[in-house]
């Protein structure tokens, strides 16, 4: 779709703002108000942009307020975990247009329950999906797509439920973690911070200067693969540090602790952490030597980046009592460095990945190139 540069600019300003009148949309793009109007009358002629109503002015004065317009489409985001898949559809201005969940298995099941639910005449601009992996450009360096078997053969299973011709983006789900804590969660006015998520596996989402870093490989803060163990008459194994400190490895330490008069051994972390909570000595101790370990990766994140602030995630990282243990080893071992448990939950990764997914939507419609991740 071709645009002029003034449209262009007015359409940003208008689906970041979801409403706007004419001085409203003037002041936001820097162009003068002739210029806003043949803007707007060049959007509402493409379909998108639509009048939505009036605002009252100081002066008494009615001024015609600005919505998109149905032809400015949709986005989906995807969050393919590792058991639960999250999906939600957008309008460019970042409105909600519909939301699923379902089982990993089930993942093209709950992309096309969503896509259902979308205005059928708005068409499909982008889709994010989250996955954990490495994200890398595919063999004919056309496309972006997961670097590993992690999450590649799921990716590929849920690109049949997807449009043809519909640009399809893979990201790493703790990038868009980090940039749900950053916009709505617990790095909020904060433009530099490291998020650690820790469950299953682990992986750290870097934001520096308000944007996510990437790395020349597209795998910055794989903390996984840091070199685990280090010490003399011990080789480092391939992503040994993550199967030592994954939700299984958890697990599998409290059944090594677990004597015969602790009652019933917890088969899955909750249990576990209500435990401890309920102050069952055996279950405290290997949750503070959890806490440690946590700890010391946060030392060794803040060694290399000293980023201020670290947000604890993930269905083992985001539970408060790991919190006190964490912040106890990072202040022996580093830098003095606040550490804070995870305001957006679960939800997080899908929440980034659609602020994703609009950002690359309106791109679409404006034919700028693409800057993510971003703000």
């Amino acid at each position: 779709m071709h645009l002029s540069e003034s449209a262009r600019l007015v359409f940003e300003v208008l689906a970041g703002a979801a409403t706007a009148t004419r001085p409203q949309l003037a002041a936001g793009a820097g162009l003068s108000k002739p210029t806003v109007s043949l803007a707007v009358a060049e959007l509402e002629a493409a379909g998108l942009a639509a009048r939505s109503g009036t605002a009252s002015g100081a002066t008494g004065r009615s001024a015609a307020v600005y919505g998109l317009g149905r032809a400015a489409g949709a986005v989906l985001a995807v969050d393919l975990g590792p058991t639960r898949t999250r999906v939600r559809g957008c309008a460019l201005d970042g409105t909600l247009l519909a939301q699923s969940a379902g089982t990993r298995p089930g993942a093209a099941g709950t992309v096309r329950e969503v896509l259902a639910a979308l205005p059928a005449d708005a068409p499909l601009r982008a889709v994010v999906v989250a996955v954990g992996d490495v994200t890398a450009l595919d063999r004919d360096g056309t496309g972006m797509r997961p670097a590993t078997a992690k999450a590649g053969p799921a990716f590929d299973a849920l690109a049949v439920a997807l449009p043809e011709g519909v640009p399809v983006h893979p990201e790493n789900n703790v990038n868009c973690a980090a940039l749900a804590e950053l916009h709505e969660g617990a790095a909020r006015g904060r433009d530099t911070f490291g998020f650690l998520r820790i469950g299953v596996g682990i992986g750290l989402g870097i934001v520096v200067g308000g944007r996510v870093l990437r790395g020349v490989n597209g795998a910055a803060g794989e903390v996984a693969r840091l070199p685990y163990p280090w010490d003399e008459g011990r080789e480092p194994g391939p992503e040994a540090l993550e199967r030592h400190m994954g939700a299984r490895s958890l697990l599998r330490r409290a059944a090594l602790a677990w004597q015969d008069g602790d009652g019933v051994r917890p088969r899955t972390a909750k249990r576990l952490f209500a435990l401890s909570g309920q102050g069952h000595a055996t279950a405290r101790a290997v949750v503070a030597a959890h806490a440690a370990d946590v700890g010391r990766l946060a030392a060794a994140v803040t060694a290399v980046l000293d980023p201020g602030l670290i947000v604890l995630g993930g269905a083992v990282g985001a539970e408060p009592q790991l919190l006190p243990g964490v912040r106890a080893e990072l202040a022996r071992l580093s830098w003095p460095t606040e550490v804070v448990t995870s305001e957006v939950g679960d939800r997080g990764t899908v929440a980034g990945a659609a602020r994703l997914a609009v950002a690359r939507g309106i791109r679409a419609v404006t034919g700028d190139p693409v800057r993510t991740p971003a703000r």
